[in-house]
């Protein structure tokens, strides 16, 4: 565990320093605790082979799985490595239809990837669930490249256990957006409004989602995990296809994203991760979501897309 980075004042990446190890320690379970018995809101520091068995089956209405992609990747010491398309759908296997068997018989199942696993992954979903959609988000951030286009999405599979009978609440995530052509019938706005902040429409989401921020120094939610997913990117999935008091499962759970979104939005999470720093960042985020349980870009019941917001937390 690294000390606390020097940063700039305005800089609110968050890290844990020593001294406040002690006081999270608590909130991070072994795989032996694991074993000794099972309950809501765990974080697991552990593998993830050596971990699902011991987690319920059938016990889950949700699960968010982002796994490494098939990419050169360095977790803070631990290397994944790119490798051939067959050989990632045989790592994909080696734990995903397990993580699948963790569902409800009515439960869903959300799992990112970018454009060159996406296919993989997609694949490999189908020996265990029903693919009903992918979702495709922008990526704002993102190097250019000379010789290519430059990468501005991800993909996410939506799939499920029973294609008829799921739970899906699209208006729990109803979007906000600017209104950048008025329309009006005698003299009336045609389905928007006029507020003090601008011309609004309330509209249904689509599977292209293009208001999404990554998070940066400047956002308390932000780590120096390197593929960290946005509160707001998991809000979307959390609240369209879970209730209050539901349980959700995550077996990569990284800076903790999924568990505290879980916990902002009244929701119980288990989440397995290998690195022992990540979870403490988990954790302390864990804690800081009792005091704020803002989510940036997502007020008043809706969706804001992106820097329109007038209060962006």
């Amino acid at each position: 565990m690294e000390e606390k980075r020097k940063r700039a004042a305005r800089n609110r990446t968050l890290s844990v320093s020593y001294d406040e190890m002690p006081n999270l320690e608590k909130y991070v379970s072994s795989p032996e605790d694991l074993a000794n018995g099972f309950h809501d809101d765990m974080i697991i520091n552990g593998d993830l082979h050596e971990c699902i068995d011991d987690i319920p089956n059938d016990y889950f209405d949700l699960v968010i799985i982002d796994p490494p992609y098939n990419l050169d990747r360095d977790f803070h010491g631990r290397k994944f490595s790119a490798m051939k398309s067959s050989d990632y759908e045989d790592y994909l296997r080696s734990w995903l239809h397990k993580v699948c068997d963790k569902l409800k018989p009515d439960g869903s199942l959300y799992m990112c990837g970018d454009w060159k696993c996406t296919s993989s992954m997609q694949r490999v979903l189908e020996e265990s669930l029903t693919v009903i959609n992918r979702i495709t988000w922008q990526r704002e951030k993102g190097r250019g490249a000379k010789t290519n286009w430059k990468n501005g999405m991800e993909d996410i599979w939506f799939a499920v256990k029973n294609p008829n009978h799921y739970y899906f609440d699209v208006e729990s995530v109803m979007m906000k957006r600017k209104v950048i052509a008025p329309y009006k019938v005698d003299g009336k706005p045609k389905d928007w409004e006029e507020t003090d902040e601008g011309n609004f429409r309330i509209t249904y989401p689509s599977n292209f989602w293009d208001d999404i921020s990554i998070p940066f120094w400047s956002m308390p939610e932000n780590t120096d995990h390197p593929t960290q997913k946005p509160e707001k990117l998991f809000a979307k999935l959390i609240l369209a296809s879970s209730k209050p008091g539901d349980r959700i499962f995550d077996p990569f759970l990284g800076s903790g994203t999924s568990a505290v979104v879980a916990r902002k939005l009244k929701r119980k999470f288990c989440g397995i991760e290998s690195n022992r720093e990540y979870c403490f960042w988990a954790a302390k985020r864990l804690v800081n979501a009792e005091i704020d349980n803002s989510i940036q870009g997502y007020s008043d019941g809706v969706f804001w897309e992106r820097n329109t917001m007038k209060h962006n937390h």
